[in-house]
């Protein structure tokens, strides 16, 4: 009698967590929530920590509740790759929105594919993020299209700048964009006067201020993020450096505001996304997460709230309760693959996206900011079409 009884004791408890567990869909999101980077991982925790409350709200995803597990990488390959390792091995997470960093969508994109689990990341730009893998895709533009953007921007609009020079993050980012950028100027006729390497967490850049500042160029590109290139600035002033000051969009953090301070006036940089350019659903996401976080959110909110609508769209379509995860994790990456046509793209807050057979997004533009009064504000001369 009692191992009867223990016998639908068992069965009723598998019954209840089974039934548990299908009413709950985990996605990992992965990014900087410590280090360097840090003040990215937070915007992005905020942009899907509120994605994740819409759906909620709404019902969820047929019926099932969307539980998000945010998995710190602190901006590192190293910690990528055993962050990646952890959620590939985790049956209960279906997908990734994530990484940021290029370096950490790199280290973990092995590791995801061996697993067949997607890489949906709202931040990383390096040209060769989603080469060879058919498990990554991104919702911007690559750094092969920003580099490109940024000489134009340079030639076309700050026209009295004749000479550039470079000082580059040595990491995959850093020295991709350098090289996009490097390669365009060349080809439209811009000097490259200088171009200096930096180590990730660096303070002091002294040394190569003094150099490139002997050579007396009319614009700095600073290819980075912006915990450096606050102090890049702020010491390139001190130093009596009078160039115009121009990152990308690493740089694109309020945190960039605060460190640099009265240094970062005047500063242009590139995003792929500023809410002025958005519709009403924008304005909307914007009203909605100040409300909820009580700071207004910045471009890796946005298109980190897209990647999770994405995933969750995905998951609407596609999921099966009764299949193996290994089928939905692939039902999840066919389903994006599909999404390869304005006609069949996905439609957010930061525009239309779909993909090419790499998983890049290619219509995404770029825009321009300035920081103006202390405050990151729409540059008055955009660049609509690159010539």
């Amino acid at each position: 009698m009692r191992n009867w009884l223990t016998g639908l004791l068992i069965i009723g408890l598998v019954s209840i967590f089974g039934c548990e567990q299908q009413k709950e869909l985990k996605v990992a999101v992965a990014a900087p929530y410590t280090g360097g980077a840090a003040a990215f991982g937070e915007m992005i925790r905020r942009g899907a920590e509120l994605k994740e409350k819409e759906i909620n709200e709404a019902g969820g995803i047929n019926g099932m509740k969307l539980t998000l597990l945010f998995e710190d990488d602190a901006g590192k390959g190293s910690e990528a790759s055993l962050v990646a390792e952890r959620i590939a091995n985790n049956p209960q997470i279906v997908a990734v929105v994530g990484h940021f960093n290029s370096d950490c969508s790199l280290a973990g994109q092995e590791i995801y594919d061996r697993a067949g689990i997607v890489e949906l990341s709202p931040g990383s730009t390096a040209v060769e993020v989603c080469e060879g893998s058919p498990w990554t895709f991104r919702n911007l533009y690559h750094d092969g299209f920003q580099g490109k953007f940024i000489a134009h921007y340079i030639d076309n609009v700050l026209m009295d700048i004749e000479s550039v020079a470079v000082f580059f993050d040595n990491d995959a980012y850093g020295r991709g964009l350098r090289n996009a950028f490097v390669a365009e100027a060349e080809k439209i006729g811009l000097t490259l006067v200088a171009s200096e390497a930096y180590e990730r967490d660096s303070t002091n850049f002294k040394a190569q201020l003094t150099s490139i500042k002997a050579k007396n160029p009319d614009a700095i590109f600073i290819s980075g993020l912006y915990t450096e290139a606050s102090l890049i600035v702020k010491q390139g002033r001190e130093a009596g450096i009078t160039a115009q000051f121009f990152g990308a969009d690493g740089v694109d953090s309020p945190d960039f505001l605060t460190i640099a301070g009265s240094a970062a006036e005047g500063v242009y940089l590139t995003t792929p996304f500023t809410f002025g350019a958005g519709g009403a659903e924008a304005q909307q996401m914007a009203a909605n997460f100040e409300a909820l976080h009580g700071v207004a959110p910045d471009t890796w909110a946005a298109l980190t709230y897209d990647a999770v609508g994405m995933i969750a769209e995905a998951l609407e379509k596609t999921y099966n309760t009764e299949a193996p995860i290994a089928d939905n994790r692939k039902a999840i990456r066919e389903h994006l693959a599909s999404l390869d046509t304005p006609e069949e793209g996905y439609e957010g807050i930061t525009g239309l996206t779909y993909f090419d057979i790499k998983g890049d997004t290619v219509n995404k533009p770029a825009y321009v900011k300035i920081v103006k009064d202390g405050q990151f504000v729409a540059a008055e001369k955009q660049l609509s079409e690159l010539k």
